[in-house]
């Protein structure tokens, strides 16, 4: 069996030029795509990790969710950075 996955870096935007796309958004998203991956039958669904970023920097309640609505797919972290 081939396991195929994917990794998201979770980026997202600031202030009136992000077109709406801010964290809740960027949330919802990832929660869609991994359903949708599950759906497909990906594998793996990892995300990036960085801290004082604009990017998501708290995985694990994201984790649980699409854990909650997923049947098949692992969910992990892929890269931690903590400088």
């Amino acid at each position: 069996m081939r396991a195929f996955g994917f990794l998201s870096f979770g980026h997202y935007g600031s202030g009136p030029a992000d077109n709406g796309f801010g964290a809740k958004t960027s949330l919802h998203s990832a929660l869609d795509l991994a359903v949708g991956a599950d759906e497909l039958g990906v594998n793996g669904a990892y995300f990036r990790v960085h801290h004082f970023a604009k990017q998501n920097a708290s995985p694990m309640p994201l984790l649980s969710a699409i854990a909650a609505r997923t049947k098949g797919i692992e969910v992990g972290t892929g890269v931690i950075d903590m400088r």
